[in-house]
């Protein structure tokens, strides 16, 4: 078990190379980007993540963690690459059918393999399985097959993976067992074992719970636009409830998780998933209807220019998978008759295909300014910076992260947009 190989080094298959290091396995982490690669043996990474950079260098230093294009002979083979989705939504599991195809030739009787993707109810039972018996490897007796999926919150990885429960979903109780003792070396949460089928419907029903809130969420916006009521009043209210909690609402879903995860479901049982369905079909409204209210908060101007903060899928992070800013930002470039410009302080230029302006060029002469991510860095924007930098001062702030009390600021919160904010709501920002 002293021996990990990792396969992916993303926002979970690196921290994970990493801990897995500290505690005093060898770890070779894989990948197939030779940028990636290179960086890692230097003792650098690529994405952010608090405590990673340290966590990164002190493990390449100690000779502890290294990395390759190519898989290396291990005791413990661990699977964390992306399963995004088709365009008729349905799951690509292509890169986690290529890891194993990959470690195959260096697996050996004993061995455990993990998969941590996110995948489809059954992958391990109908495509891990049959791929290491086609190469005559007896998944049941050869190897200790199994699927633990990650259950983390980007910004909090290191953390998280140490002290979260883990569900270890074993192709046989034997695997579920061997990868429950891989896990004790890192983790102080309790570790759960269970069946591999049971294991990839947990980790899917966990996210899509959240999907289906955050929908409701968005319906309410929808609805209380229509009625004239603030819904973040009536979310605070609601959830006063001690069986109540509503999601806050927001221009959609992102991530690579709760914007694809609900879909492995729907895929493998169309007819039973309506509600998830109509839940996908709400959030991925979300960017439309922000756009459209864009549009009638500029309809007075001619070539209005829009100053967009924030392109990731949530505050504090560089990720911008399956991210309702992007999209948004996409559909008003398309528009003639807008001028956009775009500040994320948390994403490098070579992640997206747009110019990124510092926070003053971005608010200089705009005529809205548009917010799609709650970072830290908004939440705390001086009024001056508007009042400075902007023709006349309008914030349409779709996270609900921006408050201000100075009333040279028109300041509109997606869920009130036909409202004032209520009482509780209006902060200082001085």
């Amino acid at each position: 078990m002293k021996n990990v190989c990792v396969i992916g080094l993303g926002y979970i298959g690196l921290p994970t190379a990493a801990l897995f290091s500290k505690a005093g396995f060898q770890v070779t982490g894989v990948d197939v980007n030779e940028r990636v690669v290179n960086a890692l043996n230097k003792g650098e990474i690529i994405i952010e993540e608090p405590e990673l950079p340290e966590l990164v260098r002190e493990s390449v230093a100690s000779g502890h963690l290294k990395a390759s294009t190519k898989p290396v002979e291990a005791d413990t083979f661990m699977i964390a690459v992306p399963t995004p989705i088709h365009e008729n939504e349905t799951a690509d599991v292509r890169y986690v059918q290529e890891a194993v195809q990959a470690i195959i030739p260096f697996v050996r009787k004993g061995n455990a393999v993990i998969v941590e993707s996110t995948i489809p109810p059954r992958t391990i039972a109908d495509v891990v399985a049959p791929a290491f018996k086609e190469a005559g490897i007896d998944p049941e007796r050869d190897i200790h097959l199994a699927h633990c999926p990650e259950r983390v919150l980007p910004g909090k990885i290191l953390t998280e993976l140490i002290e979260n429960t883990r569900i270890v979903g074993g192709h046989t109780p034997e695997a579920a067992a061997k990868a429950k003792a891989v896990y004790e070396e890192v983790v102080k949460g309790d570790i759960i074992e269970t069946t591999a089928l049971t294991a990839e419907m947990s980790k899917l029903m966990e996210n899509t719970f959240r999907d289906v809130n955050i929908a409701l969420a968005n319906e309410l916006v929808k609805i209380s636009d229509r009625l004239g009521v603030n819904a973040h009043e009536v979310i605070r209210l609601a959830n006063l409830h001690p069986r109540v909690n509503l999601h806050q609402p927001g221009p959609g879903v992102g991530g690579h998780c709760l914007a694809v995860d609900p879909y492995f479901i729907v895929e493998k049982a169309t007819d039973e998933s309506p509600l998830i369905q109509t839940a996908r079909r709400i959030n991925n409204s979300m960017p439309d209807y922000v756009v459209n209210k864009v549009k009638e908060l500029t309809s007075a101007l001619n070539h209005p220019r829009v100053a967009v903060l924030g392109l990731t899928y949530k505050g504090n992070v560089d990720d911008v998978r399956e991210s309702p800013a992007m999209d948004i930002v996409h559909r008003l470039k398309h528009d003639s008759e807008m001028e956009v410009a775009i500040h994320d302080p948390h994403v490098k230029d070579w992640q997206v295909p747009y110019t990124l302006l510092s926070l003053e060029d971005t608010l200089y002469e705009a005529d809205l300014a548009l917010i799609l991510t709650d970072h830290n860095e908004f939440k705390g924007i001086d009024s001056k910076v508007w009042l400075e930098q902007m023709t006349a001062p309008v914030i349409f702030d779709t996270k609900h992260c921006y408050f201000t009390n100075n009333d040279k600021i028109e300041l509109i919160h997606l869920g009130n947009t036909g409202t004032k904010p209520a009482p509780n709501e209006v902060k200082a920002n001085n």
